[in-house]
């Protein structure tokens, strides 16, 4: 996730898309940057690392580092000075490290062109082999770097920079938003979409373009919702919107109903209620490419050669809290896909213990940050044991991947609420597509069985949606058990971890005793915890899992008869239920394994609302960190 930004008006661009850089620096803080058009020249600054780096160089006015002279006019020598069409970027880094010559905006050979970006490009290495042999040269290890250099060479013949956009949009494929300027035509920006964000906002004499209406909700609030597929051409009086093949674009034009003071969350009270809604699109972000033209399951950050996967004889999980919830799920699509034995460890605890490890042993390191530093001692003592190490991370360029044999990257972007939410969920897309190409890889499934699932996979942001849709009753649910002072949650399968996580979300937000337990152990001693009104959630496994659904409906009726208050969480359209739960809330019916992506759901909502309901600051908990950076 990056946040973009474009203007064209009668103000001073660099401070126009500077504080909306600002409004924006959630989304991404790998690096920034921003480009200006004035007196017929472009103009682009830009540095690694934060918002504050990019206004430190601004501020300085010195010449630019080496590595991006090429491109990068430094501000104090009037090329940004007096320029009234801007372009900015703060960019959560996925191709190329997170420095100074990959940072946003990218330009052509002439530097005439500036293009910022946001989302993946998936064809972008064949563009770029193909640029190459026509005597281009990319500065960059980005995929956005390629869309500046066709936009150069389509405009001579293309009439402008509108209908050039249209035609190299054309030729893409991935998800992305892009912004551009053009240093021949100082009135006009033009920004494009397909399955990523971008929003216009109408003022008087001035026209803006971003990532979120945050970025300019000091200026005005109207906006238009661009569609998939569209072209917008910005003047400072005219909003011009086309389809990618040059037909009208329908657009849906609305009034923000919220102020400056909520621009950083969107609209949302918190960051943690606007991570909750963005996770049908992060799951599908997780998604994105990971088919091959082969029809073949392909992960290209992998860096493990297939012999390698092959000859792993037993996989070791190591990560902490959520992720470790992830972890034990991980554990059920891996035995069950690839048939390989797995073990799913506490990271704190590894390399306390004498772990037997060999080069056969493939270790997955899951960390949200990179960072962890109880899950980097762990994989480095993995490592030391010779064994493969592959992580499973949000941050592009954090400790962990580096210090992996391979990474897959869970693309949620930024997630600034400490309670970790859409990360978990790409997370768990992750272990599924891992255990599937081990599956792959290892001939335990067959081709059409592994696109099978894939396919499946690919349903899942739509049911998270559903899912998200129709939370108000667990929203009541949580208010009135504000009062409470312990909720207990069972699960059998993958409703176990699920459990767990949803335990684990009470005690970081409402500061509640909570605990998840195996229903099957609920006899073998929790079930002495069972009082009179004693808030229990239960997560039923789907009724395909005709075993695990009958036991669990017996816990149900076993808690139930010793007064507790059942809270059930099942599919839709099991009705065998319904005369033991007290409240029961519905989630959509889909395979087992892939339960815990919509059973979480409920669960994260309540912990926040409950949170809420009882005074707390969901975004920033206390005693807790986003970041365990310390053993």
């Amino acid at each position: 996730m990056c946040g973009i930004v474009g203007y064209v008006g009668a103000k001073p661009a660099l401070e126009v898309v500077m504080d909306g850089l600002a409004r924006l620096e959630y989304r991404g803080y790998d690096s920034a940057g921003i480009a200006i058009v004035a007196d017929g020249s472009l103009t682009t600054v830009k540095r690694a690392g934060k918002l504050a780096n990019l206004r430190a160089a601004l501020a300085a006015g010195s010449a630019p580092p080496p590595e991006t002279a090429r491109q990068d006019g430094a501000a104090g020598h009037g090329g940004t000075a007096g320029g009234t069409l801007g372009l900015g970027h703060t960019r959560w880094a996925t191709h190329g490290a997170p420095n100074d010559r990959n940072a946003h905006p990218h330009s052509d050979c002439s530097s005439a062109v500036a293009v910022v970006h946001n989302g993946i490009i998936e064809n972008f290495a064949a563009l770029r082999a193909g640029l190459e042999e026509r005597g281009h040269e990319l500065g960059s290890d980005t995929d956005t770097e390629v869309v500046a250099h066709l936009l150069e060479e389509e405009l001579p013949d293309s009439g402008g920079l509108t209908e050039a956009m249209r035609r190299v949009c054309r030729r893409l494929e991935g998800a992305f938003t892009l912004v551009a300027a053009h240093a021949a035509d100082p009135g006009v920006v033009v920004g494009a979409r397909r399955n990523s964000p971008l929003v216009v906002g109408r003022g008087a004499g001035e026209n803006f373009l971003a990532s979120d209406v945050a970025a300019f909700i000091a200026h005005t609030r109207d906006a238009i919702e661009l569609g998939q597929d569209q072209v917008v051409e910005l003047r400072r009086d005219a909003v011009t919107v086309t389809g990618f093949d040059g037909g009208p674009g329908a657009v849906k034009e609305y009034h923000v109903d919220w102020d400056v003071s909520a621009a950083e969350k969107g609209g949302y009270d918190y960051f943690m209620l606007k991570e909750i809604a963005e996770q049908p699109k992060a799951v599908a972000d997780t998604l994105l490419g990971r088919i091959g033209v082969d029809g073949r399951l392909t992960l290209d950050e992998m860096r493990l050669s297939d012999d390698e996967l092959r000859d792993a004889d037993r996989i070791i999980i190591v990560a902490c809290g959520t992720a470790h919830h992830a972890g034990m799920i991980a554990k059920y699509a891996i035995e069950h896909w690839a048939q390989l034995p797995c073990e799913v460890e506490l990271a704190s605890e590894f390399r306390y213990r004498d772990a037997i490890l060999t080069r056969s042993t493939l270790v997955i390191a899951i960390s949200q940050s990179g960072e962890t530093m109880d899950t980097l001692m762990a994989l480095r003592h993995a490592r030391e044991q010779r064994a493969r190490v592959l992580g499973i991370c949000n941050v592009n360029g954090s400790s962990i991947p580096r210090e992996c044999d391979g990474v897959l990257y869970t693309h949620a972007g930024p997630e600034v609420a400490v309670a970790s939410t859409k990360a978990f969920l790409t997370q768990l897309v992750a272990v599924y597509l891992i255990a599937l190409y081990l599956a792959q890889v290892r001939g335990t499934k067959w081709g059409d069985e592994v696109s099978a699932m894939v396919q499946v996979l690919s349903g899942m942001p739509a049911k998270v949606a559903e899912v998200l849709e129709s939370t108000e009753p667990v929203r009541a649910l949580a208010r009135s058990l504000a009062g409470e002072r312990c909720v207990l949650f069972l699960g059998r399968h993958v409703g176990y971890p699920v459990a767990l996580e949803g335990a684990l979300k009470l005690k970081e937000l409402a500061y509640m005793h909570a605990e998840g337990f195996a229903a099957g152990e609920l006899k073998h001693g929790p079930i002495a915890l069972i009082e009179e009104g004693l808030p229990v959630v239960v997560v039923v496994p789907p009724r395909a899992r005709g075993v695990l659904h009958d036991k669990i409906v017996s816990n149900i009726q076993e808690i139930r008869a010793r007064g507790a208050r059942t809270i059930v969480i099942a599919e839709v359209g099991d009705e065998s239920v319904v005369p033991y739960a007290d409240t029961l809330l519905r989630v959509p019916a889909v395979p087992t394994l892939l339960q815990p992506l919509v059973a979480t759901v409920p669960l994260q909502v309540f912990a926040c609302e409950l949170a809420t309901a009882r005074g707390h600051d969901v975004d920033q908990p206390r005693n807790l960190a986003k970041s365990v950076t310390v053993e």
